[in-house]
């Protein structure tokens, strides 16, 4: 693994949260220079600092101190006045993917802790005055709310937020087992106003599909039909490609069958990687479809780097709020 003079430290284990968001802010602001905003524009005309139109004053209606000069002089002294585009506090959501198969990790990372660390960087990148973020966690009980909360009270939270408990958020499970397709539908339902949101799993299907269609693209395409949306996928490199150590025993973190599995086999290592290429391809055309953003974090690299790099590089769409 490649090391960074400011590597993170690991989001878990001995690293208190205190110290994790101290190094993730810090680690956040210098690969995100300038993408500290928060203040969300919106295209309605209101109240507001910034000029957006010019029209005719109204006596009795308009503000005298916004009367653009220049334009009135242009208009053989008939004055005209500016109206500011309206401001709005930004309202924030992210849906992380909390099943069995987050809890998995072969480098210095679970899944679920890079996952903790996006929700708290993407709290961080919104921060702004009466700015909040909320949160909805896929468990195996269905999905937990919790309430929206200023940026960077979000940040702390989801660093604390305990790895493996039972949790409730403000709200509590619904006890279905939740599939992430069902939970996008519930996540678009249940706060329709036009946002951010930001959507962290790892995209593995409990039955192990690997296959077009899949059951949450719809619901997808409908959450970035009317939102900013990003899908943040997070993977581990034992994902990608299967190491020869010999007989190794597998347990799948969905169901818990078991498979003792010889990775001496080439043939064997060689159709894994193809079948992970081809469900890689699968996934990124999928998102892709949607009109989603997507960035594909793993737990063997720098992923503020890598979601810094998508941040930068990205074109945002204005929201407008309802």
């Amino acid at each position: 693994m490649t090391q960074h003079p400011d590597h993170l430290p690991p989001l878990g284990g001995t690293t208190s949260p205190e110290a994790a968001f101290a190094s993730l802010e810090l680690a956040v602001r210098r690969r995100l220079p300038g993408r500290l905003h928060g203040d969300k524009r919106g295209l309605r005309l209101g109240s507001g600092s910034e000029p957006e139109e010019v029209v005719r004053y109204r006596p009795g209606e308009d503000d005298v101190r916004r009367i653009d000069w220049n334009v009135t002089a242009r208009s053989a002294g008939e004055p005209y006045v500016w109206r500011p585009l309206a401001e709005h506090e930004l309202e924030s959501w992210v849906l992380v993917d909390d099943s069995p198969s987050m809890a998995f990790g072969t480098v210095e990372l679970e899944k679920r802790q890079v996952a903790a660390g996006v929700v708290a960087a993407i709290a961080l990148l919104t921060q702004g005055p009466g700015n909040r973020l909320g949160t909805a966690h896929l468990t195996g009980d269905g999905l937990a709310w919790s309430a929206p909360v200023p940026s960077r009270a979000a940040a702390h939270r989801a660093l604390r937020r305990p790895p493996s408990a039972a949790r409730t958020g403000t709200g509590t499970g619904t006890g279905t087992g939740t599939d992430l397709a069902t939970a996008l539908r519930a996540f678009a339902r249940r706060h329709p106003r036009p946002g951010v949101r930001v959507v962290v799993t790892d995209l593995v299907e409990p039955d192990g599909r690997a296959e077009r269609p899949f059951a949450w693209e719809q619901p997808l395409r409908r959450l970035a039909a009317t939102h900013e949306t990003l899908l943040v996928e997070v993977v581990d490199p034992r994902e990608l490609a299967l190491p020869d150590v010999g007989t190794v025993t597998f347990e799948d973190p969905e169901t818990g069958r078991r498979q003792e599995v010889w990775t001496g086999d080439r043939r064997l290592r060689e159709r894994y990687a193809d079948l992970t290429a081809a469900h890689r391809a699968a996934t990124a055309e999928a998102v892709r479809s949607c009109r989603a953003g997507h960035v594909v974090l793993r737990t063997d690299r720098d992923w503020v780097r890598d979601l810094a790099r998508h941040v930068h590089g990205a074109p945002m769409r204005r929201v407008v709020p309802a």
